[in-house]
């Protein structure tokens, strides 16, 4: 992540005509926007395309940013909205987790490497069949780790509303945990983390 200060700075040089300082900006939170759009649905190539397109408008909406508010925050406004327009033209087919989503580290052996990826496979799934509004508050709060103030700005629901929908989330997902053996919580909370892979 980048200084919060580092970031306005940025911004500011973007709109006193340096546009090449744009690039450090995209390096900072591309992984996150792309691996947001992934958990909601889009597949590889379409998350790159709509990473990258969130980022052109963006960036041509740059002088309507407020330096007071969160950027990351502006910028999962911009990249929820692509996708939602994007939806409108099509669906999504589920996508292979295996091309996004780091391998799990192999602390001890390759079999038990494999039963991790496995696990945070299905944690993956299982955040995967939430109803949409769901799926987003928890994804922006989990993965993003956005406060209840910026879910609530990226999603135009009330903070009431974001606290409810995140309560509802972890029960459907508590839910579907039950008689699911090895997938902990924390591995649920972070079996979205993408990496941008050109």
């Amino acid at each position: 992540m980048i200084d919060p200060k580092r970031e306005s700075v940025l911004i500011e040089q973007v709109l006193a005509g340096r546009k090449e300082v744009f690039a450090e900006l995209v390096d900072a939170h591309k992984n996150k926007i792309y691996g947001l759009l992934r958990s909601m649905g889009a597949g590889h190539q379409d998350a790159q395309d709509y990473t990258q397109e969130a980022f052109v408008k963006a960036y041509r909406k740059l002088a309507s940013y407020r330096l007071e508010s969160s950027f990351a925050s502006w910028l999962y406004t911009i990249a929820v909205n692509v996708l939602r327009d994007a939806g409108r033209r099509k669906s999504f087919p589920q996508a292979p987790e295996e091309e996004a989503y780091q391998a799990v580290r192999d602390e001890n052996t390759p079999e038990r490497a494999l039963l991790r990826k496995e696990a945070r496979q299905e944690a993956l799934q299982l955040v995967r069949e939430l109803p949409e509004q769901y799926r987003l508050v928890f994804l922006l709060r989990y993965t993003n780790e956005l406060s209840y103030d910026e879910i609530s700005s990226v999603t135009g629901l009330t903070v009431d509303q974001v606290r409810n929908r995140l309560h509802r989330a972890r029960k459907q997902l508590q839910k579907k945990l039950k008689g699911k053996e090895g997938i902990s919580r924390e591995m649920l909370e972070s079996c979205s983390d993408g990496r941008v892979h050109s």
